[in-house]
């Protein structure tokens, strides 16, 4: 096994892939290198003197510059390196390299998953009752609890019944408000739900039958609506009634073969360390061109604030220049939320983060965007907008990893694929399958780790391991729980940025 990595060929750093000692000496293509500190794993190394105020390179891009002279063989980290990210860009002399997204091509691959009426396609048959307003999140619950105790085990052909209790819906004003709307009526079309209770109060800002007006065309066999002031008497054995008769449709429901060209998977990463742009975040970057080009498939990146520093690369691989266009909106409206607010477009990583070795906002970009693998960009979506063309697509989402899990999600993937080097437990309304990038986080928490990227740095190649990766997210759309579905952790964040009244 390796000790250390240098990524690219113009780097002034390595990374640690176990902890280096003080006084070793490491041979970086012919160049004997000693070791002037110790250096932890997942951290970076000098590779020669670094004057201050030059740029420390790594992944062949700036990842800040030096805040003070840096010797050859020394470790650095947050509080060695300043971001050089600032304002807004225009990226004037960004051009789109034309790419074509290529046709699918070899072994094509099916999973089992859930045909519905309007063509979508579930990879869950759950139901779910969700509230329009906070103000009734305890009696979704209370719905809830009663209908699965006295159903108790006659669910037989359902993957469970979930309340999504959240604190909006009353008391916002204009894009609040609409935000909430948008990921409530993104939900209620969500294919992996076979049956849907919404359940209002009836005084919110967020009306109910306006919203069901909202919503659109809906399977109304499958999607009812309940206002508990129109309700006379017990609103909870009301909606008890309601939810029983929706968990029997749902029942009917069974799974058939289905191509990998109709799966829709959201790239998340959180807790992200060292080894996330060598591991975990590759990784995903090869499902998802295995996905968009060779099956048809689509896959979703957002975290806009995380692609600040690495915004040029997704730039470049945009199918147009109306793409392009809206790819700079979209990184140039995130970076102006943050200055309306006083905040600098570049503190964003974490103390976890720091501590895994990520010392910048543009280091941590240039490791997430990987995510994205090297696929043309076939769409750019709004908060809250829901998924029209296959591919690869960006989304409008901040880097918090509820909210913008929920977010891709509600744009309609089935599925979200989350890396992590510290490990989370958390799941939102979709399955939520964790990758760790080291080994020793998936041996720490076996119950939060879904799959291992850590073996990348060990024995094995990209090839073997991305074969089995597909073949573990082929389970998962076919029925096999992650863990945080085990753990029944089911969760909704949705963004704010307005006043409260």
């Amino acid at each position: 096994m390796k000790t250390f990595l240098k990524i690219n060929p113009a780097d002034n750093v390595i990374v640690a892939l176990q902890p280096l000692t003080k006084g070793c000496e490491i041979d970086v293509n012919g160049r004997r290198i000693t070791l002037l500190t110790d250096v932890p794993a997942g951290h970076k190394c000098a590779l020669s003197d670094i004057p201050r105020g030059e740029n420390v390179i790594k992944y062949g891009f700036p990842i800040g510059y030096a805040l003070h002279d840096i010797r050859q063989g020394t470790y650095l980290d947050h509080e060695d390196i300043h971001t050089n990210l600032a304002g807004t860009l225009d990226y004037g002399d960004i051009r789109p390299k034309r790419l074509t997204k290529p046709e699918p091509s070899g072994e094509l691959f099916t999973f089992q998953g859930y045909v519905r009426p309007d063509g979508q396609v579930g990879i869950r048959n759950e139901v779910w009752v969700i509230p329009t307003v906070g103000c009734v999140n305890g009696i979704i619950q209370q719905i809830v609890e009663k209908v699965k105790s006295e159903l108790e085990s006659d669910i037989d052909g359902i993957d469970g019944i979930f309340p999504f209790p959240h604190n909006y819906g009353c008391s916002q004003l204009g894009e609040d408000h609409e935000n909430t709307r948008k990921v409530l009526r993104d939900m209620v079309h969500h294919p992996n739900a076979g049956a849907i209770l919404v359940v209002g109060l009836g005084c919110e800002n967020n009306q109910p039958r306006d919203f069901e007006a909202f919503c659109g065309d809906y399977n109304h066999e499958r999607v009812r609506f309940m206002v508990c002031q129109e309700v006379e008497g017990d609103e909870v054995a009301y909606g008890v009634g309601l939810l029983k008769e929706l968990v029997s449709k749902a029942r009917q429901d069974r799974r058939e073969t289905v191509p990998a060209s109709r799966l829709r998977v959201g790239l998340k990463c959180g807790g992200s360390d060292g080894f996330s742009g060598i591991t975990a975040n590759p990784l995903l970057g090869a499902f998802s061109d295995f996905l968009c080009e060779k099956q048809g498939g689509t896959t979703v990146l957002t975290e806009v604030p995380e692609m600040f520093g690495a915004e040029t690369i997704l730039m470049e691989r945009c199918a147009n220049e109306q793409l392009l266009k809206e790819t700079i909106v979209l990184i140039n409206n995130f970076k102006n939320y943050y200055l309306s607010h006083g905040e600098p477009c570049g503190e964003n990583p974490s103390p976890g983060n720091k501590a895994g070795g990520i010392s910048t906002l543009e280091e941590k970009a240039l490791g997430c965007t990987q995510k994205s693998g090297r696929s043309v960009v076939c769409g750019v979506l709004a908060y809250g907008e829901r998924l029209k063309e296959n591919g690869l697509n960006l989304l409008s989402a901040p880097g918090n990893d509820l909210v913008a899990s929920t977010a891709l999600a509600a744009a309609g993937c089935q599925l979200v694929l989350f890396t992590t080097g510290r490990g989370t437990p958390f799941g939102t309304f979709v399955p939520t399958l964790k990758v760790s990038t080291n080994s020793s986080l998936y041996r720490c928490k076996p119950t939060w780790i879904d799959f291992n990227a850590g073996v990348l740095v060990e024995d094995s190649s990209m090839d073997e391991t991305l074969e089995a990766f597909i073949r573990k997210i082929l389970r998962v759309a076919s029925g096999e729980y992650t863990h945080s579905e085990t753990a029944d952790i089911h969760e909704i964040a949705i963004f704010k940025n307005g006043v409260t009244l």
